[in-house]
């Protein structure tokens, strides 16, 4: 599959969902979760097609990482609180909604 259409069907899976949604899957060790500084389509491609380099570059600087203990308490605190998400399975990558 070529970079284009990857990015193609990766967009088509482009998403919204609140934190509620998202615990069951945090509780599997499956969330991803995406600086704001980084494109959500560029990380799911990256990892969709292997792309060890960037993507161990992109974990070595804190840009992609599993949500931590303080963030999923604060975020239990706000169910409501909605984030862009992209699934890779098995990955849920999500990234905070800049506020409006």
């Amino acid at each position: 599959m070529s970079h284009t259409d990857l990015r193609a069907e990766l967009t088509e899976n482009l998403d919204e969902a609140e934190w509620e949604w998202l615990i069951p899957h945090v509780q599997q060790d499956v969330v991803i979760v995406v600086a704001v500084e980084l494109d959500l389509l560029d990380v799911g491609i990256a990892i969709a097609s292997d792309n060890v380099l960037k993507v161990q570059t992109w974990i070595d600087e804190a840009l992609i990482t599993k949500p931590s203990v303080a963030q999923i308490g604060e975020w239990n605190n706000q169910l409501t609180k909605r984030f862009n998400t992209l699934i890779i399975q098995p990955y849920v990558l999500i990234q905070e909604k800049a506020a409006a």
